[in-house]
Protein backbone atom coordinates (compact mmCIF):
# COMPACT_ATOMS: atom_id res chain seq x y z
CA UNK A 1 0.00 0.00 0.00
CA UNK A 2 2.84 2.21 0.37
CA UNK A 3 4.38 2.07 -2.35
CA UNK A 4 0.88 2.19 -4.14
CA UNK A 5 0.39 5.65 -2.30
CA UNK A 6 3.64 6.83 -3.69
CA UNK A 7 3.34 6.20 -6.89
CA UNK A 8 -0.43 8.45 -6.51
CA UNK A 9 1.69 11.16 -5.07
CA UNK A 10 4.01 11.40 -7.48
CA UNK A 11 1.41 11.22 -10.50
CA UNK A 12 -0.85 14.24 -8.68
CA UNK A 13 2.21 16.08 -7.88
CA UNK A 14 3.98 16.17 -11.48
CA UNK A 15 0.29 17.04 -12.55
CA UNK A 16 -0.22 19.82 -10.48
CA UNK A 17 3.45 21.03 -10.83
CA UNK A 18 3.96 20.51 -14.61
CA UNK A 19 7.11 18.60 -14.10
CA UNK A 20 7.35 15.70 -16.09
CA UNK A 21 3.64 15.26 -15.83
CA UNK A 22 2.51 11.41 -15.26
CA UNK A 23 0.41 10.03 -18.42
CA UNK A 24 -2.89 9.76 -18.03
CA UNK A 25 -3.08 6.22 -18.71
CA UNK A 26 -1.00 5.76 -15.92
CA UNK A 27 -2.35 8.20 -13.20
CA UNK A 28 -5.30 6.19 -14.11
CA UNK A 29 -3.91 3.02 -13.21
CA UNK A 30 -2.32 4.69 -10.17
CA UNK A 31 -5.88 5.94 -9.04
CA UNK A 32 -7.04 2.36 -9.88
CA UNK A 33 -5.27 0.31 -7.54
CA UNK A 34 -5.34 3.18 -4.23
CA UNK A 35 -8.09 3.33 -2.25
CA UNK A 36 -7.05 6.67 -1.41
CA UNK A 37 -9.08 7.61 -5.08
CA UNK A 38 -11.58 7.91 -2.25
CA UNK A 39 -11.06 10.71 0.58
CA UNK A 40 -13.25 9.17 2.77
CA UNK A 41 -11.29 7.91 6.00
CA UNK A 42 -13.13 4.70 6.45
CA UNK A 43 -13.02 3.54 2.55
CA UNK A 44 -9.97 0.61 1.89
CA UNK A 45 -11.36 -0.59 -1.43
CA UNK A 46 -9.76 0.24 -4.42
CA UNK A 47 -11.28 -0.13 -7.53
CA UNK A 48 -8.67 -3.18 -7.74
CA UNK A 49 -10.35 -4.42 -4.75
CA UNK A 50 -13.27 -5.86 -6.56
CA UNK A 51 -12.63 -5.97 -10.59
CA UNK A 52 -9.90 -8.08 -12.57
CA UNK A 53 -8.26 -6.29 -15.08
CA UNK A 54 -8.61 -9.69 -17.48
CA UNK A 55 -8.83 -13.39 -17.11
CA UNK A 56 -5.51 -14.33 -16.61
CA UNK A 57 -5.17 -11.73 -13.96
CA UNK A 58 -8.00 -12.88 -12.23
CA UNK A 59 -6.53 -16.35 -12.03
CA UNK A 60 -8.27 -18.34 -9.19
CA UNK A 61 -9.75 -15.30 -7.29
CA UNK A 62 -13.77 -15.01 -7.37
CA UNK A 63 -14.40 -11.06 -7.40
CA UNK A 64 -17.07 -9.44 -6.55
CA UNK A 65 -16.96 -7.24 -9.70
CA UNK A 66 -17.20 -8.34 -13.64
CA UNK A 67 -13.68 -8.40 -15.61
CA UNK A 68 -12.88 -5.05 -16.69
CA UNK A 69 -11.25 -5.91 -20.37
CA UNK A 70 -12.99 -4.46 -22.55
CA UNK A 71 -15.23 -2.05 -20.28
CA UNK A 72 -15.13 1.27 -21.94
CA UNK A 73 -16.08 -0.52 -25.01
CA UNK A 74 -19.14 -1.96 -23.70
CA UNK A 75 -22.91 -0.49 -24.36
CA UNK A 76 -24.06 -0.57 -20.97
CA UNK A 77 -22.63 -1.72 -17.61
CA UNK A 78 -24.41 -3.31 -14.24
CA UNK A 79 -26.42 -5.26 -16.03
CA UNK A 80 -27.90 -2.33 -18.15
CA UNK A 81 -28.85 0.28 -14.90
CA UNK A 82 -26.21 2.15 -15.72
CA UNK A 83 -25.92 3.69 -19.83
CA UNK A 84 -22.52 6.01 -19.44
CA UNK A 85 -19.54 4.63 -18.16
CA UNK A 86 -18.79 7.66 -15.12
CA UNK A 87 -21.88 7.15 -13.81
CA UNK A 88 -20.69 3.33 -13.55
CA UNK A 89 -17.95 4.31 -11.87
CA UNK A 90 -19.83 6.70 -9.53
CA UNK A 91 -22.17 3.59 -8.59
CA UNK A 92 -19.08 2.22 -7.04
CA UNK A 93 -17.67 5.21 -5.87
CA UNK A 94 -20.19 6.39 -3.52
CA UNK A 95 -21.88 3.13 -2.59
CA UNK A 96 -18.97 0.95 -1.91
CA UNK A 97 -15.78 3.22 -1.46
CA UNK A 98 -17.93 5.91 0.70
CA UNK A 99 -17.04 8.82 -1.49
CA UNK A 100 -19.29 11.75 -0.75
CA UNK A 101 -19.34 13.41 -3.66
CA UNK A 102 -19.51 12.00 -7.57
CA UNK A 103 -16.47 12.40 -9.39
CA UNK A 104 -17.55 14.55 -11.89
CA UNK A 105 -16.52 14.37 -15.87
CA UNK A 106 -13.94 17.31 -15.92
CA UNK A 107 -11.90 16.01 -12.43
CA UNK A 108 -8.57 15.01 -13.72
CA UNK A 109 -8.94 11.67 -11.75
CA UNK A 110 -12.03 10.78 -13.81
CA UNK A 111 -10.10 11.53 -16.88
CA UNK A 112 -7.44 9.69 -16.21
CA UNK A 113 -9.29 6.94 -15.21
CA UNK A 114 -10.99 7.35 -18.27
CA UNK A 115 -7.80 6.93 -19.68
CA UNK A 116 -6.59 3.31 -17.71
CA UNK A 117 -10.04 2.02 -19.08
CA UNK A 118 -10.20 2.63 -22.42
CA UNK A 119 -6.38 1.05 -22.69
CA UNK A 120 -8.32 -2.34 -21.35
CA UNK A 121 -10.68 -2.06 -24.44
CA UNK A 122 -8.82 -2.42 -27.52
CA UNK A 123 -11.80 -3.66 -29.21
CA UNK A 124 -13.82 -0.54 -30.50
CA UNK A 125 -16.79 -2.80 -29.37
CA UNK A 126 -17.62 -5.24 -26.65
CA UNK A 127 -20.21 -7.04 -25.27
CA UNK A 128 -22.64 -5.99 -22.10
CA UNK A 129 -21.66 -8.39 -19.57
CA UNK A 130 -24.61 -10.14 -17.78
CA UNK A 131 -24.98 -8.94 -13.78
CA UNK A 132 -27.85 -11.58 -12.58
CA UNK A 133 -28.97 -9.85 -8.93
CA UNK A 134 -30.34 -12.25 -6.87
CA UNK A 135 -34.08 -10.29 -5.86
CA UNK A 136 -35.37 -13.11 -3.31
CA UNK A 137 -32.88 -14.85 -1.14
CA UNK A 138 -33.62 -18.53 -0.77
CA UNK A 139 -31.35 -20.86 0.98
CA UNK A 140 -28.98 -22.89 -1.13
CA UNK A 141 -27.89 -26.36 -0.48
CA UNK A 142 -24.62 -27.39 1.26
CA UNK A 143 -22.29 -28.14 -0.71
CA UNK A 144 -18.48 -29.85 -0.56
CA UNK A 145 -16.80 -27.93 2.65
CA UNK A 146 -13.14 -28.53 1.02
CA UNK A 147 -14.56 -26.81 -2.37
CA UNK A 148 -15.97 -24.38 0.56
CA UNK A 149 -12.21 -23.46 1.92
CA UNK A 150 -10.84 -22.68 -1.80
CA UNK A 151 -14.15 -20.15 -2.28
CA UNK A 152 -13.11 -18.49 0.91
CA UNK A 153 -9.56 -18.23 -0.21
CA UNK A 154 -10.55 -16.45 -3.61
CA UNK A 155 -13.53 -14.31 -2.58
CA UNK A 156 -13.64 -13.53 1.12
CA UNK A 157 -9.98 -14.15 2.58
CA UNK A 158 -8.89 -10.59 0.95
CA UNK A 159 -11.41 -8.47 2.70
CA UNK A 160 -11.87 -10.48 5.61
CA UNK A 161 -8.32 -12.35 6.46
CA UNK A 162 -8.31 -15.71 8.36
CA UNK A 163 -11.24 -17.27 9.87
CA UNK A 164 -12.05 -17.29 12.82
CA UNK A 165 -9.84 -14.07 13.61
CA UNK A 166 -9.53 -11.82 11.22
CA UNK A 167 -5.87 -11.90 10.55
CA UNK A 168 -4.67 -9.62 7.53
CA UNK A 169 -7.90 -8.71 6.89
CA UNK A 170 -8.54 -5.76 4.72
CA UNK A 171 -9.61 -3.46 7.20
CA UNK A 172 -11.21 -3.75 11.14
CA UNK A 173 -14.99 -2.79 9.64
CA UNK A 174 -14.41 -6.27 7.83
CA UNK A 175 -16.02 -8.89 10.16
CA UNK A 176 -14.63 -12.04 11.30
CA UNK A 177 -16.20 -14.70 9.66
CA UNK A 178 -18.06 -17.12 10.59
CA UNK A 179 -17.88 -15.42 14.32
CA UNK A 180 -20.33 -12.81 13.08
CA UNK A 181 -22.93 -15.29 12.48
CA UNK A 182 -23.80 -14.57 16.34
CA UNK A 183 -24.17 -10.96 15.91
CA UNK A 184 -27.09 -12.01 13.03
CA UNK A 185 -28.71 -13.94 15.34
CA UNK A 186 -29.26 -11.29 18.11
CA UNK A 187 -30.27 -8.79 14.66
CA UNK A 188 -32.53 -11.24 13.03
CA UNK A 189 -33.58 -14.09 16.40
CA UNK A 190 -36.07 -15.32 13.45
CA UNK A 191 -33.68 -15.69 10.52
CA UNK A 192 -31.40 -18.77 10.42
CA UNK A 193 -27.46 -17.49 10.41
CA UNK A 194 -27.21 -18.95 7.28
CA UNK A 195 -29.64 -17.51 5.52
CA UNK A 196 -28.85 -13.98 6.94
CA UNK A 197 -25.08 -14.76 5.28
CA UNK A 198 -26.51 -15.53 1.84
CA UNK A 199 -28.25 -12.26 1.93
CA UNK A 200 -25.76 -10.60 2.49
CA UNK A 201 -23.36 -11.95 0.43
CA UNK A 202 -25.90 -11.26 -2.48
CA UNK A 203 -26.81 -7.93 -1.52
CA UNK A 204 -23.79 -6.35 0.06
CA UNK A 205 -24.50 -3.04 1.71
CA UNK A 206 -27.99 -2.73 0.54
CA UNK A 207 -29.00 -5.36 3.01
CA UNK A 208 -28.91 -2.23 5.92
CA UNK A 209 -26.78 -4.48 8.31
CA UNK A 210 -24.01 -2.08 8.25
CA UNK A 211 -20.94 -1.69 5.83
CA UNK A 212 -19.66 -1.04 1.92
CA UNK A 213 -19.91 -4.94 0.91
CA UNK A 214 -20.81 -5.06 -2.75
CA UNK A 215 -22.93 -7.97 -3.45
CA UNK A 216 -22.02 -10.74 -5.41
CA UNK A 217 -23.78 -11.43 -9.06
CA UNK A 218 -24.52 -15.07 -9.98
CA UNK A 219 -22.30 -14.40 -12.54
CA UNK A 220 -19.45 -13.58 -10.07
CA UNK A 221 -20.78 -16.35 -7.25
CA UNK A 222 -22.50 -19.49 -8.16
CA UNK A 223 -25.07 -20.96 -5.65
CA UNK A 224 -22.89 -24.11 -5.88
CA UNK A 225 -19.77 -22.37 -4.78
CA UNK A 226 -21.95 -20.81 -1.99
CA UNK A 227 -23.67 -23.17 -0.77
CA UNK A 228 -19.85 -25.45 -0.69
CA UNK A 229 -18.50 -21.88 1.37
CA UNK A 230 -21.76 -22.09 3.56
CA UNK A 231 -20.66 -25.41 4.48
CA UNK A 232 -17.00 -25.04 5.55
CA UNK A 233 -18.07 -22.15 7.37
CA UNK A 234 -20.51 -24.06 9.14
CA UNK A 235 -23.37 -22.14 8.38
Amino acid sequence: MRARGVAVACAVAGLVAGCGPTPAEEYGEALFRDSRLSTSQYNAFSCATCHATSSEQAGDKLYAGLSLEGVASRPHWWGGYEVTLLDAVNFCYTAFMRGTTPLAAEDPKSRALYEYLVSLSPQPQSPAQSFTLVRDITDVPRGDARRGAEVYRAACQDCHGEVRTGEDRLTTLAPVLPDVAGEYGQLFPNSPPGLVFIEKVRHGRFFGVGGNMPPYSREALSDEDLGALLAWLGL
